[in-house]
């Protein structure tokens, strides 16, 4: 259209020029050659006034769509924004108060654990001090020789939420309050944390604490006392031997901790394996022994049955040679040999 739109000025302007120019050069020509130049301006004209008309009706028209279009899209987003804050409140009063916020710390905890553990390498709301107090630890992980580590998840939302208003604010008094409140907070936690759930031997010398959102363990993470600048977990892990940990962190302490399972899975059943080859080797020794032993007898037994021989051997030939030597003494073999007594001599040697 806007093409359209030069075309139809450039065809007045060479229009005008034309006219102006044949004017000049022939300023003594007939009237009716004039008028009929005045005509052909004046169709132009109305040609070229129609055909603004006619581009301005599409022009409007096509502009009145669009802004339909637009005010439609416009007023879907503004229906869309209005859905999302009112869900964003909804959610705010199902979580509001502090034991809500907990459960789905909690929750978020479990998940991570089902994740990267088998069921069997941690306990669900186990008790650390079963002779001193009655506190349940939400999970305990099982370490080397059955030893557990505790892991307990807090957030303390209402005093997040200061520190964010104050930040969004710019109000630094504001922040430098609200953050010290938060230190507050999990100074407190990992005290209780420290007093009812680490208990050597039964558990490891540390327990953690699990933070379910990546900006709130920022925060605690780049805390330092005003006073002594020490870092807040430095802290918390000396005072209290605690350690503070988010969705990442936590993740990484787990599965460092089934690696550990892995390997001492590994190294026992290398030792198993080892002890058996050991067993293994002192039985053939012991077999080979026996072996030995067998080997022995076999051969005292070949000596004897060899000497059994010798001996039959000997009294066969003995028989033998009873026998031939009365075959010899006797004229007659077919008849029976007389019967002798004990005492009485052979007449016949005798005479």
């Amino acid at each position: 259209m806007d093409s359209l739109l030069i075309i139809l000025v450039l065809a007045v302007l060479i229009l005008n020029v034309i006219f102006f120019i044949r004017f000049k050069k022939e300023p003594k020509n007939d009237e009716n050659e004039l008028d009929k130049i005045k005509n052909d301006f004046d169709g132009l004209k109305d040609s070229i006034n129609q055909s603004f008309s006619k581009m301005s009706l599409e022009v409007s028209k096509d502009m009145t769509g669009t802004l339909s279009r637009v005010d439609e899209k416009v007023a879907s987003f503004n229906k869309q924004v209005q859905e999302i804050q009112t869900s964003q409140n909804n959610f705010s009063r199902i979580l509001a108060g502090v034991k809500q916020y907990g459960g789905l710390s909690e929750f978020s905890l479990a998940t991570l654990l089902q994740d990267l553990l088998p069921a069997s390498q941690y306990i669900a709301n186990a008790k650390m001090k079963p002779d001193e107090t009655r506190d349940l630890v939400e999970f305990a992980v099982k370490l080397q020789n059955d030893v557990l580590c505790p892991i307990d998840s807090h957030w303390p939302i209402e005093k997040y939420k200061a520190v964010d208003e104050a930040f969004q604010n710019k109000d630094k008094e504001a922040l430098a309050s609200a953050r010290h409140e938060l230190a507050s907070a999990f100074r407190t936690k990992s005290k209780a944390v420290n007093q009812k759930y680490i208990n050597p031997p039964i558990t490891c010398d540390f327990a953690i604490i699990f933070v379910p959102t990546e900006g709130l363990y920022a925060e605690l993470v780049s805390y330092r006392d005003p006073k002594t600048k020490e870092l807040l977990i430095e802290e918390l892990r000396k005072k209290y031997k605690v350690t503070i940990a988010g969705p990442n962190t936590i993740c990484a302490l787990i599965q460092s901790f089934h690696l550990g399972f892995t390997s001492l899975k590994i190294q026992k059943n290398a030792t198993q394996i080892f002890n058996d080859l050991n067993t293994i080797s002192t039985r053939f020794s012991k077999h080979f022994d026996n072996v030995f032993l067998l080997r022995k007898k076999l051969e005292e037994a070949m000596s004897v049955v060899d000497s059994f021989g010798k001996d039959a051997r000997s009294i066969s030939r003995s028989l033998e040679n009873i026998k031939n030597k009365e075959d010899e003494d006797d004229p007659n073999p077919d008849s029976p040999s007389p019967v002798r007594t004990y005492g009485q001599v052979d007449k016949r040697k005798v005479s």
